[in-house]
């Protein structure tokens, strides 16, 4: 694979878009842990990708979804057409657009669900439309390219919130939404907040009350909930920097490093140590 195999367009380094067309299908390095919002259109290929240590095969044009801090890594792939869409909160902030967009959860964060969207036929032709205005506009230098980029941008994760909605039933009841509320709130307050009763507070709820909630949506329990996004953000740490096991505790909310190694132990039948050691 040579480096002009993969073209990619940029935008004052906050958004970019990696075109990539071999003859043959190939492996790509791209084994790492995200630092933006990144978004996978791999129309021709297929393969086996790691996303935050759960295994997901694919074959053929699917789309998928990383949020920063996502662990994404390849067991093996063949690639032959594909696109790359990556961008920063300050090009374009899902939580602000999440009222007229509604990806928060469905695309991105969706931490907890099969992270692929696969287009049909006509969507397809729809998604590469806009996909290759947003590559013509790179070409061009055009005064209000940021809010071209933008605009085209927000039209390609729209039309892939449909095909979600289309593939996948995505109810908007009670539960539901509660449910969304309660992880969204999680996402944001896991480091420091650990018992469901301080979640239940803030949406002005008893633990109860959530609980059952929960049960009516058939997800495990809020506490587990709240255990395994602890967990996903300690495995994340220990693979992907060098900060020893007391400073993941303290960065995670445990007072006692001794504790934090109890509690990672007992959820997963290795120590942290053991855990970094085998990855």
């Amino acid at each position: 694979m040579a480096v002009q195999d993969i073209l990619k367009y940029s935008f004052k380094n906050i958004f970019s878009v990696s075109e990539v067309l071999f003859e043959k299908a190939c492996t790509i390095d791209h084994s790492v842990q995200q630092n933006a919002y990144s978004i996978y259109w791999i129309k021709e290929g297929s393969g086996t990708y790691n996303i935050d240590f759960k295994k997901y095969t694919f074959n053929d044009n699917v789309l998928f979804f990383l949020s920063p801090g996502q662990v994404f890594t390849v067991d093996a792939e063949q690639i032959k057409t594909a696109y790359k869409l990556t961008f920063v909160k300050d090009f374009y902030c899902i939580q602000i657009h999440d009222t007229e967009v509604a990806c928060n959860g469905i695309l991105f964060n969706n931490i907890y669900e099969t992270p692929f969207v696969k287009p049909c036929e006509k969507e397809t032709k729809k998604l590469t439309f806009i996909l290759e205005s947003l590559i013509e506009e790179f070409q061009q230098n055009e005064a209000a390219q940021y809010d071209m980029l933008q605009a085209y941008l927000k039209q390609f994760i729209i039309n892939a919130v449909r095909v979600k909605k289309e593939n996948h039933v995505i109810k908007e009841d009670t539960e539901t939404r509660l449910f969304k509320d309660f992880s969204l709130l999680v996402e944001q307050n896991f480091r420091k907040m650990h018992a469901v009763t301080d979640y239940a507070n803030r949406l002005a709820l008893s633990p109860k009350s959530i609980t059952k909630h929960f049960q009516k949506l058939g997800a495990t329990t809020p506490s587990q909930f709240i255990k395994n996004r602890i967990l996903l953000e300690a495995k994340r740490l220990l693979i992907y920097t060098d900060k020893t096991v007391k400073e993941i505790a303290f960065e995670l909310g445990f007072n006692d490093p001794a504790y934090f190694t109890r509690f990672f132990t007992k959820a997963i039948s290795q120590s942290p140590l053991q855990f970094k050691k085998e990855y």
